[in-house]
């Protein structure tokens, strides 16, 4: 069987890619008075300038885990997701996420189900401690088929307590935090290995099946606050779509992955069920390591004092590029 891939199931990184940087060659006007963009567009989160605070804006949305929950008939959870991949964005920068709009877009509305994604927002909203400000939902049969859920989180924080990586140097320490499963990103490439084998209902080691761990709601990172204020973060990354690839948002500068987080079963399933390489596996998915703070080594025990279950995977290199266990990605 030939190696199933991304782009194979669909989505393009690399088309992606160049996508945004077409789209951002149009994007020139900048504000200008009070309150003016700080900084550019490519990191986590966009920033406002309010004086002694700088203003954080993230957007994203569940994407394809729309249909694994619609295959489950349980939307439950993906309010959860929705929240966690605006916030974990946002904490990345350390800025304190404070409110929350979200975008609901549909062809037909089903009562049940907004109910459903309702409280699942709610719980993502106290996990990140935010207040839903409001919100949109639109009917738009003919051109939506389904429901797609998205929102917008904004946050604040005192401008010199801002991260963006520029400290980040060789030498520094890689902390890995694991993630709860495969979270929000490469929906869609795990769903075309699922399909090949209509294996929606198959019993993975260790936990549910494998529809119910694609469903997993994605990890509120909240505890990076309380780190950023213990102890001199020099960077942090919310491994998303993209996997590994995400820490070259971060720093000119390499990082080695000598010892990766163990992924969880359900990515072994896929990796193995599909013939998906390592390296699109780490290409893909976030592999067990949902986030990652990057210190220098004298506080890497003040990190793993505060998220216990945080441990050291690699370092900064001088060298740009990723490594895994030795080998370039």
């Amino acid at each position: 069987m030939s190696e199933v891939t991304y782009r194979d199931a669909g989505v393009d990184i690399d088309l992606e890619g160049e996508a945004v940087r077409a789209l951002l060659a149009g994007l020139t006007h900048k504000r200008t008075g009070r309150f003016p963009m700080c900084g550019g567009p490519g990191h986590y989160a966009g920033l406002i300038d309010l004086g002694p605070f700088l203003l954080g804006m993230t957007v994203d949305g569940v994407g394809t885990k729309m249909l694994v929950a619609d295959r489950l008939g349980d939307w439950t959870t993906v309010g959860i997701d929705c929240v966690a991949m605006n916030v974990n964005d946002l904490y990345v920068m350390n800025i304190e996420p404070i409110a929350f709009v979200d975008y609901i877009a549909t062809d037909r509305l089903d009562l049940a189900k907004m109910t459903q994604i309702g409280f699942g927002l709610n719980e993502g909203a106290r996990l990140a401690d935010i207040s839903i400000v409001g919100g949109e939902t639109a009917t738009l049969k003919g051109l939506v088929t389904g429901l797609d859920l998205a929102g917008t989180a904004v946050g604040v924080q005192d401008r010199e307590k801002i991260v963006t990586g520029e400290e980040i140097r060789p030498g520094d320490i890689i902390i890995g935090v694991p993630s709860s499963g495969v979270h929000s990103n490469g929906l869609t490439l795990a769903r075309q290995v699922v399909a090949m084998y209509d294996a929606w209902d198959e019993r993975l080691p260790g936990g549910g099946t494998v529809a119910q761990e694609l469903l997993r709601p994605t990890r509120i990172y909240a505890s990076a606050l309380s780190v950023a204020a213990a102890v001199p973060v020099h960077g942090m990354c919310h491994v998303t779509g993209g996997g590994l690839q995400n820490f070259r948002r971060l720093s000119r500068y390499g990082f080695s992955f000598s010892h990766p987080l163990p992924p969880q079963s359900v990515f072994q399933w896929v990796q193995e069920s599909g013939g998906v390489s390592e390296a699109e596996m780490y290409r893909t998915f976030n592999m067990g390591m949902g986030y990652a703070f990057i210190v220098s080594r004298e506080a890497v025990d003040g990190v793993t004092s505060i998220v216990k279950d945080a441990r050291v995977v690699g370092e900064v290199t001088e060298s740009s590029g990723l490594w895994l266990k030795g080998t370039e990605l």
